[in-house]
């Protein structure tokens, strides 16, 4: 009886202890499964959670919304929920009318989240760390670390491909699930965008497993960290003042925006399904704040421009943010100062990119500034591409900035003020703290420089850990054979000289009864490496062990 209630007891544990993502699991050796298995059951388990969750709301607006919005019943509202699936992986479709392309950013926060806690659960159930090399080839430490960085890098990759890989064919599984007579997924579009988004969420949750987040930047060379560091601190700036210029439109034209939302009159629930919408195309209002920051501003329609020069608007879409949009005409002069901040943005990102890695080379300085500026520029059109889209055919083909204007704007203007400020920043960095030279001519340069030079004294190298014997030893690391000095004395020499009073003795040794010196060595257990043979001629030869000092207490 005592054993069927313990059963009883522990049976939910031990059920629970068998589902992914639920158990503790990657601890036991026993319990490790493969990387691809596990990439495979975290991506069933994202799809699975992601298609309950946006089943549910899209159930809430089929119940509010009229009859026949949804298509025929239930199946019609999984249809739906799988298209909002797709398309929170930037996945368009095609419509009768043409291709949506103006996708949402905000939705691809779900996914995104989904799937970096089914990398983690990956990542522990696998037990990622036991999977790097625990021996590195042999070397100086530079190339240790190159080694160690190589091994963590294909780690990475390896977790990453696992984890979307079984996510991308399962999406096109959703891709073929969610057709209907009026929308028909890409399926090509939804295979790359979901194997994108995957590699990069499990890519980065690897990454955090094997160590903390100021570690990841780490993995990457030194060159390569500064770029990098750089262009995330522009293209924040630049977001950052994008997000600033949309609240300060939206409270500007708050009057508007109250019109449109009471012409529309959804309702309690349509209202809140319309601002949840509003929510989720933040992201991409944002983004175009930043595109009429860089000049290149964005369109509305065909024939149509919104920029600092001026502004060209025909009829909008009835979505009530929009109300925020300046009207048609010449802009006022003071909103061209906009057009200042790519330049502080790319000067900020200079001096990170100089603080990172600074350069003896003051050439090559201002270079890889207006590198940082150009991978600034290519970022920020990859966010304009993403941020806009057809919205059907005919006029609202063309909505949104245009990626390669907003990638050639941002990368010129970033990228000259990047160089500018990365050739100051490393030149106060190498010369901060060093004594001012006089600019002079001719031969007093040379000489002054000389003169600082010679005050500086080169480091010593570190010395090398004594081996632990001989033969594991390199020519570097052993140590000088020990040199005989005069002062030696040996219990024949002592003899010599008690036996014979009139002999004079030899150099540094002293007769016995003669003041010794003030602190004499402690007689030790006898030398067994070194040999002591007498020749014919009365004479000592001592043969020293060169490796004796291996042996020393």
């Amino acid at each position: 009886m005592t054993a069927l209630l313990h059963q009883l007891r522990t049976a939910p544990r031990t059920v629970l202890s068998r589902i992914p993502l639920v158990a503790g699991g990657g601890d036991d050796e026993e319990t490790r499964r493969p990387l691809p298995v596990s990439g495979m059951l975290g991506a069933a388990w994202t799809l699975g959670v992601g298609l309950a969750a946006l089943t549910t709301l899209t159930l809430v607006g089929w119940i509010a919304a009229p009859r026949g919005a949804f298509g025929q019943g239930l199946p019609g509202v999984f249809r739906a929920a799988c298209q909002v699936w797709l398309a929170a992986h930037h996945a368009g479709f095609a419509i009768p009318a043409g291709r949506v392309g103006l996708l949402p950013l905000g939705l691809m926060v779900l996914p995104a989240a989904l799937l970096y806690r089914a990398a983690m659960w990956m990542a522990r159930d696998a037990d990622l760390r036991l999977r790097l090399p625990a021996r590195l080839p042999k070397g100086s430490p530079k190339e240790r670390a190159s080694a160690r960085r190589r091994a963590q890098l294909v780690l990475i990759a390896q977790a990453g491909i696992s984890l979307a890989a079984p996510y991308a064919l399962l999406a096109g599984v959703i891709a073929l699930a969610a057709r209907n007579e009026v929308t028909r997924p890409f399926v090509g579009e939804a295979l790359l965008s979901h194997f994108l988004l995957a590699f990069v969420a499990g890519s980065l949750a690897t990454a955090r497993t094997i160590g903390p987040w100021r570690s990841m930047l780490r993995l990457l060379p030194e060159r390569a960290r500064s770029v990098v560091a750089g262009t995330a601190v522009a293209l924040s700036l630049l977001l950052a003042a994008g997000l600033a210029l949309v609240v300060f439109a939206v409270v500007r034209n708050l009057a508007e925006v109250q019109r449109l939302s009471e012409l529309l009159a959804p309702g309690f629930v349509g209202g809140s399904l319309l601002l949840l919408v509003e929510l989720l195309y933040l992201l991409n209002f944002v983004v175009w704040g930043m595109a009429y920051i860089s000049g290149a501003g964005f369109a509305l329609g065909t024939g149509t421009l919104v920029a600092p020069t001026g502004v060209q608007l025909g009829t909008v879409p009835a979505l009530p943010v929009l109300g925020a949009l300046p009207e048609s005409g010449v802009a006022s002069p003071w909103t061209m100062s906009v057009l200042a901040i790519p330049f502080l943005a790319g000067a900020v990102a200079g001096v990170v990119v100089a603080r990172v890695a600074p350069t003896p080379q003051f050439e090559s300085a201002p270079l890889w500034g207006f590198v940082c500026g150009l991978t600034t520029g290519l970022a920020a059109g990859v966010l304009a591409a993403l941020a806009g889209g057809p919205l059907g055919g005919s006029r609202l083909s063309a909505v949104g900035p245009s990626a390669w204007e907003v990638a050639v704007s941002v990368g010129l203007e970033a990228g000259v003020a990047a160089g500018i400020s990365a050739g100051l920043a490393n030149w106060w960095l190498i010369f901060h703290g060093a004594q001012v030279i006089t600019p002079v001519r001719g031969a007093a340069v040379i000489a002054k420089v000389a003169e600082v030079a010679g005050r500086v004294r080169p480091a010593a190298p570190p010395a090398a850990p004594p081996s632990r014997h001989w033969m594991d030893a390199a020519e570097d690391d052993t140590r000088p054979i020990p040199v005989i000095r005069a002062d030696w004395a040996d219990e024949h020499t002592l003899a010599e000289g008690a036996g014979d009073p009139g002999r004079p003795p030899r150099p540094g040794v002293a007769r016995p009864g003669a003041a010794r010196p003030a602190k004499a060595r402690p007689a030790g257990p006898p030398r067994r490496d070194i040999v002591d043979e007498t020749d014919d001629r009365g004479g000592h030869v001592i043969y020293v062990d060169p490796y004796a000092w291996d042996r020393d207490p």
